[in-house]
């Protein structure tokens, strides 16, 4: 894609195993998905890396659940991924968020200028990203769980947040 496309998508993933594949390279490789409202889980099925399929088929999946669990599940990894180069594409597992703003450009006033800022990264140890492992991310208590100003005053979350009467939310 473009450069912001490309730009986002460095900074701005949920990746269980992000490197160079090539999901075209053989009939039986397939990206599927499955929603039921509860979970929704992306399966990397059979696929190989471009220009090292002879390394063999990666099988692993992201399960995202309206929880906000997310689980990352590996069946095949046939080699160690500390192993897969990131000479054509980064090689990463984890995940990470990040927002873009756009400024006014002080060279050009007609112009705007892009910034994106990541503000939250986990990187996962990807020595121990093996068959059949898996990892799970869990979420931890935040303000807007609370639905009245009650809860929100009896809450013991560690950070200050407040109760908006006229939202009847969160700010």
């Amino acid at each position: 894609g473009d450069v912001i496309h490309r730009m986002l998508t460095a900074t701005q993933y949920i990746a269980p195993l992000m490197a160079n594949f090539n999901p075209s390279y053989s009939r039986n490789s397939t990206v599927q998905y499955l929603d039921n409202g509860t979970v929704f889980v992306v399966q990397w099925d059979k696929v190989y890396l471009q220009g090292k399929e002879d390394m063999g088929s990666f099988t692993f999946q992201a399960a995202l659940h309206s929880t906000g669990r997310i689980v990352f599940g590996y069946k095949e990894i046939p080699v160690p991924v500390l192993q897969i180069s990131a000479s054509q594409h980064p090689v990463k597992a984890g995940l990470s968020d990040a927002f873009m703003v756009l400024n006014p450009s002080p060279d050009v006033p007609e112009s705007r200028r892009r910034t994106i800022y990541e503000y939250h990264r986990v990187e996962l140890d990807t020595s121990r990203i093996t068959n059949l492992s898996a990892v799970e991310f869990t979420p931890l208590p935040t303000c807007l769980q609370h639905q009245s100003c009650e809860m929100c005053v009896t809450s013991e979350l560690t950070f200050n947040c407040s109760w908006c009467h006229v939202l009847q939310r969160y700010p």
